[in-house]
């Protein structure tokens, strides 16, 4: 048998559970992980410089490419308290992460000492195991046990909390024999498929409502298929968003309070069944239960059993892995399509898309300064289907859903549940390290892009580059925006006059000194008809000098998202003026039919 330290086996069983990159924050506690991590070899390791961006690192890691499991790092104390927001955004989008923290001696963990702190029972509520190991032999076991639990049923992050003398104690340990526990998925029946089935053909006007966790379960081919079998019209959760191309005749549009198209709202309210597959129905997708449900019978699956009826009672519920359904669901389809017995959806398919043409958004506006709409055309001519966006929260995520287009899973990469502001520049340095040859473009409104400025310079550092596009207000758009119910306007201007950079007006940060002083590329924007050539130029300079650059869009101070006001997704307020001829909407998938 080896002998090695329990800090050494746990690398070693990293590398065999398919880890090669790890992000995080050195500290004297984890410093045995560190030495362990140096001389085996074969992880590489990004320097964040703040703990909690190593946690978005590790989730935007991820959230790139199917079996990825992204790894942050630090002590326990403020390390670990910093990354529990990544936890918790990774717990709630069901994004499988391992935090790993360096603790105090078991002996002193209980004595106040230095940095020591119950980081387990933190963490508990926003993983799937948390626990600080005690005894060196049990640490093999537990970062395999940790493997299991991230992978199976419904995904998730785990921490595990090593005491420094833990770490340094020497245990017996075979790597080479080392084998990963078996994924437990559950899987549904025939019976299930076929009843489910049933029920979707006895509508009249079906949808699939189609979420994260099918491209979780990388099934996105097998959903496509399924719903050309079938000619059911499919909607995309936000967290689901390019399950289906966004130019497909299926694709219907996404459905919400907030990111939501109008012809989508429009489809679903006409529609009598909905089949979810791998979703949550999330409050800002279904809005009032009363207006989501009415008049329609829902079949919902979802891997994990107690999140079916969770929000409302399904009419049938499937505990089943997305891809496990689905290949069933093709393969009953398949049959029933052999033997004529499949309703004609063609009709029904084709008013979706007829709503598609007619109930559009205007983009295309001349102001300056600018109005946000005109920036996601711009990047709409910019940037192909190839592109892996990356997003967390604010009004510039809500009109990106609103107006860019996303073609394959996993280009678009938000931060659904948590939403936490800082997300954005961290996750996509983690999108851009697990795929380094894509073109990867982060969207941020300036307090979003403020909150982990520092992270910029992990992408100078470590040569990552991407392009991020930053609309400046000056303003907390959203809370803004949400503060009219309220009447007020109330601690949520940014502005003020930059005595080092008076051409800024109430603009206040100067995001181009900032990002050039943290080793970066900055270009203002200021003109509308002057995004285009920006985002040309963005691209050069990231591939030259493999930096991030950044592309700041001065817009008008308010502007008002379309959104509900009243939870109700049959009441969603337009604020601008609606798209009345094509060249109002000239990057829309769909030309505008008047």
């Amino acid at each position: 048998m080896a002998r090695m330290t329990a800090a050494r086996a746990a690398v070693e069983i990293l590398k065999r559970e398919g880890v090669d990159v790890a992000f995080g924050v050195p500290g004297a506690a984890i410093n045995p992980f560190y030495a362990a991590l140096k001389a085996s070899g074969g992880i590489s390791h990004t320097l964040a410089r703040h703990v909690e961006g190593a946690s978005h690192m590790a989730e935007g890691y991820t959230r790139t490419h199917p079996g990825n499991i992204g790894v942050c790092v630090g002590t326990s104390g403020p390390a670990g308290t910093d990354m529990i927001t990544g936890l918790y955004s990774a717990s709630g989008d069901s994004i499988p992460i391992l935090c790993i923290t360096g603790q105090a001696p078991t002996a002193v963990i209980h004595k106040e000492d230095f940095q020591a702190v119950d980081i387990a029972s933190i963490a508990r509520p926003v993983t799937k195991m948390a626990v600080t190991v005690l005894e060196a032999a049990q640490v093999p076991g537990v970062f395999q046990q940790a493997f299991h639990l991230m992978r199976s049923g419904r995904p998730g992050p785990v921490l595990i909390d090593l005491p420094i003398d833990v770490q340094t104690t020497e245990i017996e340990f075979d790597p080479d024999t080392y084998e990963p526990l078996p994924v437990y998925r559950p899987a549904a029946t025939r019976a299930q498929i076929e009843k489910a089935l049933g029920m979707l053909n006895a509508a009249e006007r079906p949808l699939i409502v189609a979420g994260g966790g099918v491209v979780g379960a990388d099934a996105g081919d097998l959903l496509v298929r399924f719903a050309e079998l079938t000619g059911t019209p499919v909607v995309p959760t936000l967290m689901g968003w390019g399950v289906i191309p966004d130019d497909h005749e299926l694709n219907a549009g996404m459905v919400g309070l907030q990111t939501s198209h109008r012809y989508g709202n429009a489809t679903f309210l006409e529609s009598d069944f909905v089949l979810g597959i791998g979703n949550r129905w999330a409050n800002r997708h279904t809005g009032r239960l009363d207006v989501y449900t009415a008049d329609r019978t829902f079949v919902h699956v979802d891997v994990e059993p107690t999140q079916i009826g969770r929000i409302f009672a399904p009419d049938y519920g499937i505990a089943s892995d997305a891809r496990a359904a689905l290949t069933l669901l093709v393969e009953v389809a398949e049959e029933m399509a052999a033997a004529g017995r499949l309703p004609d959806r063609t009709a029904w398919a084709a008013s979706a898309q007829e709503r598609r043409a007619t109930m559009q958004r205007r983009t295309h506006f001349d102001d300056v300064p600018m109005k946000p709409q005109r920036v996601y055309e711009e990047m709409n001519r910019a940037f192909g289907p190839e592109t892996r966006y990356v997003t967390t929260i604010g009004l510039s995520q809500i009109a990106g859903a609103q107006f860019l287009h996303v073609h394959r899973p996993r280009h678009w990469i938000n931060c659904g549940q948590a939403g936490p502001l800082g997300w954005t520049v961290p996750a996509a340095l983690g999108v851009a390290t697990a795929d380094p040859e894509a073109q990867v473009v982060a969207l941020s409104g300036d307090y979003d892009f403020q909150f982990m400025i520092e992270e910029l310079a992990v992408g100078a550092q470590h040569k990552i580059p991407y392009v991020h596009v930053l609309v400046n207000n000056a303003y907390l758009g959203l809370i803004r925006q949400a503060q009219r119910a309220f009447d007020i306007d109330f601690q949520v201007n940014l502005e003020f006059e930059n005595i080092n950079s008076p051409e800024l007006g109430v603009y206040g940060v100067d995001h181009v000194k900032v990002a050039e002083g943290l080793g970066c590329r900055a270009i203002r924007v200021t003109d509308p008809d002057d995004l285009g050539p920006a985002f040309e130029q963005a691209k050069k300079l990231a591939a030259e000098h493999r930096v991030p650059v950044i592309v700041e869009a001065i817009l008008e101070r308010v502007t008002n998202i379309a959104m509900s006001t009243t939870n109700d997704i049959g009441n969603v307020v337009e604020f601008e003026p609606l798209a009345t001829e094509p060249g109002h909407a000239p990057t829309a998938i769909t030309p505008l039919r008047v």
